[in-house]
């Protein structure tokens, strides 16, 4: 999270050039929703080939796609506040059709519970809903989404009413984080340019980056996994940012400014973030176990803290305002 933080933090430096007052005064047109699914059978095998059909009073006719070989369908730029009904079909099997879907502006709806029976089986299925299986497909979603293509940026979430994450996802989403190519590129940076200012206090010398380079990853791992993964794991609470992206400019700002110190719990209400906190806290703690003497103690500790927390806000501004434009957003290959 920390190397994300940097590459942000120079992304959004650049960035800072271009006048914020060039936005559109008129409020904005509703971002395009999304509906994608996987076609399977009763036994969970994808069933590619299949004809899925989108109905809606917005689009004028109906819009088809067929399945690719694993099964998966999508359907883009679709209009917020319009009923859309799904129907699959394929040789075989009976048709399936999804009870009314309506988006929300910029919502993506991954439709489950398309399993196709046996025609001789049955005509009709059921949707069945799944917390933990809808957790997932919006987990893979945000493994994709890069800040130009290249950065990894896979703890914001634009969906506002996306699923708690169990433990085991919040700690996937942490070691996807870690051991990003990019990432650990990423590290190597930050340890440049700490050899550049000299700190911590190594010295200099292929040895002295060596120590640096190292310190930046445990720096950055402790700090995911602590408070990404264990912490959110044990106090039920969401270790990625909420993008908002609608209100006003001030509400957007305060709703950036206040991350660090208040998350969304698992229980889908506002809270302490004490696993941000912690989390900082508890690998400040631990670099005083591998930093030079001249850069250990208590007032050093608190500092890395609030630097870290000076990081976070600044950071979460660039996500609302700029970053978010500059990030793919996640979606399946096909």
């Amino acid at each position: 999270m920390r190397i994300l933080r940097i590459w942000l933090l120079t992304l959004a430096a650049i960035a800072i050039a271009v006048p914020l007052a060039a936005q559109d005064v008129n409020a904005p047109k509703p971002e395009a929703g999304h509906i994608t699914g996987t076609v399977t059978d009763v036994n969970d095998d994808p069933v590619p080939g299949a004809t899925v059909v989108l109905e809606g009073s917005a689009l004028g006719d109906l819009r088809a796609v067929v399945s690719n070989d694993n099964g998966f369908f999508e359907f883009n730029d679709l209009e917020a506040g319009t009923p859309y009904h799904v129907t699959i079909s394929a040789q075989g099997f009976a048709n399936w059709t999804s009870p009314a879907v309506t988006l929300k502006p910029g919502e993506t709806i991954i439709l489950t519970g398309s399993k196709l029976q046996i025609a001789q089986a049955q005509t009709t299925v059921s949707v069945v809903y799944s917390s933990e299986e809808v957790a997932t497909e919006e987990v893979k979603l945000a493994e994709q989404q890069r800040v130009l293509g290249i950065i990894p940026n896979f703890y914001v979430v634009y969906d506002h009413n996306a699923e708690p994450l169990t433990a085991k996802l919040k700690f996937r989403l942490a070691l996807r984080t870690s051991f990003d190519p990019v990432t650990i590129f990423g590290v190597g940076l930050l340890a440049a340019i700490n050899q550049a200012s000299d700190r911590p206090n190594y010295g200099q010398g292929w040895g002295a980056f060596g120590e640096r380079y190292g310190a930046a990853a445990a720096d950055g791992l402790s700090d995911i996994m602590i408070g990404g993964a264990i912490l959110p794991s044990l106090l039920h609470q969401d270790p990625r940012y909420f993008y908002q992206g609608t209100g006003t400019t001030k509400s957007r700002t305060l709703h950036a400014l206040s991350s660090p110190f208040v998350c969304r719990g698992d229980n889908g209400r506002l809270q302490p973030n004490y696993s941000t906190i912690g989390g900082d806290l508890a690998s400040a703690a631990l670099s005083n176990a591998y930093y030079p003497a001249s850069d250990r103690g208590v007032r050093q500790t608190f500092d890395t803290v609030l630097i870290n927390t000076a990081e976070r806000m600044f950071t979460a501004l660039a996500q609302e305002f700029i970053v978010g434009k500059l990030t793919s957003r996640g979606k399946h290959k096909q």
